[in-house]
């Protein structure tokens, strides 16, 4: 199992670098993983592969804004990626990535004129800032602006600070773009705020297209995992065993449990938008197997934190099939896929995809797996 097996080449004008017009508009590759065969639709007929009975898992996480820029009291401009915490602490001191680096000691100043000091390194890599923000989340709701991935190229912030008309014009289809992105990478049915990047799979969703489906008969069930750094750390060694992910909180309540459990029992399927899900749903299966709850259990949900790394010879449990984009070369959800599709169909369906001129990545299509 080695890193160099899940390489690829991909034509840098197959990288989206915006959402389609209509979130229904992607197109979808639709592969039946044991024969290997694969089709091309339109993600607006996704209905038609579910059938009355089957449970569709989404993840209502909420992408925050995280990214913010700040100065040093030189004037320069510092990158500020905030990583948590985000709920359930008074700590006024926080995690974040700088670009550049800022040494412990340093001040910066935040939007809104706050102050912040690096304060040092935690144990997971970040660097902490300590600043005066008693409400973290509606702080950065008001100055932040999405995270995107760096392979979708957005003007840097401060980059047109001349006054003629064509840097106004500039300007002004920036913020453009940062408002779009606001609305067009979060799914229609975000709720929980935690998350640094999208599920993406369910970017492609609307309100009108959930109704269809659930019209069907399909159980729409949310689950919540919130996006962290260890969704995006990279595989480093050739050995992909040797990776591990760092944890990400989830939670799915009993309702949900239930409606999954009862559409197994019954023989429908279990169908995860995203590789997220996927992730939440096969945790929660290692917790607690078969999706046994123990008895006496009285909470009305399931807490915890996940840092399960999905790769070939994993057997899965709950998850029947799989909506997800499609992934960077040699990244975790690209292996995942690998292991619940095979490696070979999954890379000879990602050449037919990039032959054919799908969209790639965050913004990009999308594959149904059954």
């Amino acid at each position: 199992m080695l890193l160099s097996s899940y390489e690829y080449t991909l034509p840098k004008e197959l990288i989206a670098q915006a959402p389609r017009p209509e979130r229904e508009e992607s197109r979808l590759l639709v592969l039946v993983k044991d024969s290997g065969e694969f089709f091309h639709r339109k993600f607006s007929d996704i209905h038609e592969f579910l059938n009355a009975g089957d449970c569709l898992v989404i993840n209502s996480t909420r992408v925050i804004p995280v990214r913010i820029f700040a100065r040093k009291p030189t004037g320069g401009r510092v990158e500020v990626l905030f990583m948590g915490p985000f709920s359930g602490s008074k700590s006024r001191v926080f995690r974040v990535l700088l670009k550049p680096f800022q040494r412990p000691g340093s001040k910066i100043i935040l939007p809104g004129a706050i102050e912040a000091a690096v304060v040092g390194r935690d144990e997971k890599g970040g660097i902490e800032i300590s600043a005066d923000i008693s409400d973290v989340i509606a702080y950065l709701d008001k100055y932040g602006v999405m995270p995107l991935p760096p392979y979708i190229k957005r003007p840097k912030d401060g980059s047109l600070e001349d006054n003629s008309e064509a840097a106004s014009s500039a300007a002004a289809l920036h913020q453009t773009e940062i408002n779009a992105d606001k609305l067009r990478y979060q799914t229609v049915y975000a709720k929980e705020a935690g998350s640094i990047a999208a599920p993406t799979a369910g970017l492609h969703f609307t309100e009108a297209l959930l109704e269809k489906i659930r019209a069907k008969g399909v159980k729409v069930v949310k689950i919540t995992l919130h996006v962290g750094w260890g969704t995006f750390k990279p595989v480093e060694s050739d050995n992909i065993s040797a990776h591990t992910m760092l944890p990400e909180y989830f939670e799915v309540n009993t309702a949900a449990i239930n409606e999954i459990k009862s559409a197994r029992h019954s023989g429908n399927r279990v169908v995860a938008v995203g590789t997220t899900s996927v992730r939440t749903l096969e945790s929660l299966n290692l917790l607690y197997p078969s999706l046994n709850l123990p008895d006496g259990f009285s909470s009305e949900s399931v807490n915890s934190e996940t840092s399960i790394f999905i790769y070939p010879g994993f057997s899965f449990g709950v998850v029947d099939a799989m909506i997800t984009n499609f992934h960077l070369p040699h990244s975790s959800p690209l292996i995942m896929t690998s292991a619940f599709a095979g490696r070979d169909t999954i890379l000879r369906a990602y050449a037919d995809a990039i032959k054919e001129g799908y969209r790639f990545y965050s913004y990009g299509d999308a594959m149904l797996i059954f």
